[in-house]
């Protein structure tokens, strides 16, 4: 048990809460996905310092379909860069369903990479060489955004490639308005097996991380795409990824998002995290039913919404250490405190900021001793940070930890669960510092 299994209580309380849906039915028209476990549920974060929360069946391993059209794109950019793909492929919302013929009139160009036409010109863009064919390119590639080596499912390949002629058409009239620049039939075939490669929730969490984060992946740090690149397909997918419904998507939630037929969902919040979330039955537009529902009320209670402007990362939590390692510890004291960590926070703490504070309390603290929790810089705390940080301090001390809060402004409220003295219970003339040794002398049993 940890403080930050707060953050894993809320996915799990949005898989509770919808996991009795019942609408929707998984896709069917592809014979092998239809035999997707149609009560399987998953949900998984992945923060901006990689850490990973997951719920349900986060581990259960199911083919990317649609969602592998973002990260191709990206390495279509990448490649290519953004000119020359545009050239091929358009970035306008079609407005329709993923399987229309949403080409140009007079360009004949593909409306967006986010529809199966211009995913499959997306696909033929990346380059194919000897030492590097196009799929190994495309497999790499995805495996770096996913952190861990990945597979394609032979099986899925198969039955998508047997069933495959509305892609097939498809191509081939993209091919007589000379928009697509490789043989149809390999096209097609690259993006069947492209469709057919085989993640879990918890890899598309880090995925999705990994466009929020700049391109940079949080779990290994390895830069998988340039800033540019990340933006420039979080820009597609927040106008065009949920196919029909994309600006109700954009208003309702507020995140860039892309949905696939397997059941597989990603969300995106720039600079803050990563989400996904698995579940088979679909939705008239071809989206999880569940994991729309679940994004959706994830988004209102935490005030995920893009527009509402968050905290930069790396920016709430400023010092964990040791008391004894602060700079006005009294050489007196040294040692004596060294058996209680301090953890020091600023600005105003929001979901993301909370997750960050709840992380940071389970690391410090020598050999999982007590530890301060420094709020003498917070200038707010909204409801959901405060009601995370709560739980947090309450798991944290059931396991066994103790706990103590500099809380001058009084932000965080009552928290029986932290019963040691708290920096309100000092003189109003005592500095922060004098506060956080108090804390800590108690903590360390000095008091």
């Amino acid at each position: 048990m940890s403080a930050a299994d707060a953050v894993t209580d809320s996915l799990a309380g949005l898989r509770d809460r919808f996991a009795a849906v019942r609408e929707g039915r998984p896709a069917d028209y592809i014979p092998q996905l239809a035999l997707a476990d149609p009560d399987a549920f998953g949900l998984a974060l992945v923060s901006m310092d990689g850490h990973r929360y997951s719920a349900g069946e986060a581990e259960v391993p199911f083919t990317l379909q649609s969602v592998s059209k973002p990260f191709v794109y990206a390495l279509a950019l990448s490649a290519l860069g953004l000119d020359e793909v545009s050239r091929w492929v358009g970035a306008e919302p079609s407005g329709e369903a993923f399987n229309a013929i949403s080409l140009e009139p007079r360009t004949g160009r593909p409306a967006n990479a986010m529809v199966n036409a211009g995913a499959i010109v997306t696909t033929a863009l990346v380059p194919d060489t000897p030492d590097e064919p196009a799929f190994d390119r495309i497999l790499h590639c995805l495996g770096r955004f996913a952190g861990r080596g990945l597979d394609v499912d032979e099986e899925v390949f198969a039955s998508e490639s047997a069933t495959g002629d509305r892609n097939r058409a498809l191509a081939y009239l993209i091919r007589s308005t000379g928009t697509l620049p490789v043989d149809p039939v390999r096209a097609v075939d690259r993006y069947f097996r492209q469709c057919a490669i085989r993640v879990t929730a918890v890899d598309l969490a880090t995925m999705a991380a990994t466009l929020a984060y700049g391109g940079v992946n949080p779990v290994t740090r390895e830069r998988v795409v340039s800033a540019e690149v990340a933006a420039g397909v979080l820009a597609v997918m927040a106008t065009c990824g949920m196919y029909d419904g994309s600006g109700d998507w954009l208003l309702r939630v507020g995140l860039p998002a892309k949905s696939g037929v397997s059941g597989g969902l990603i969300a995106v919040g720039p600079a803050r995290f990563g989400v996904a979330t698995y579940s088979p039955p679909l939705d008239a537009t071809g989206g999880s039913v569940r994991g729309h529902a679940a994004l959706e009320a994830m988004s209102r209670r935490y005030g995920l919404h893009l527009m509402l402007n968050p905290a930069l990362p790396g920016s709430t939590v400023t010092l964990v250490t040791t008391a004894d390692d602060l700079p006005s510890a009294p050489s007196g004291e040294r040692g004596l405190r060294g058996r209680v960590g301090v953890v020091a926070a600023q600005g105003a703490i929001d979901f993301t900021a909370a997750e960050r504070v709840l992380y940071a309390l389970d690391e410090s603290g020598p050999d999982g001793g007590p530890v301060v929790l420094d709020l003498h810089d917070v200038t707010a705390i909204d409801s959901v940070a405060r009601g995370m940080l709560h739980n947090g301090l309450a798991r944290f001390t059931a396991d066994g930890r103790r706990a103590a809060v500099v809380d001058p402004k009084d932000l965080l409220g009552p928290v029986d669960a932290v019963r040691e003295r708290t920096g309100r219970d000092l003189p109003r003339h005592a500095t922060r510092e004098d506060a956080v040794a108090g804390c800590a002398r108690a903590l360390a049993g000095e008091d």
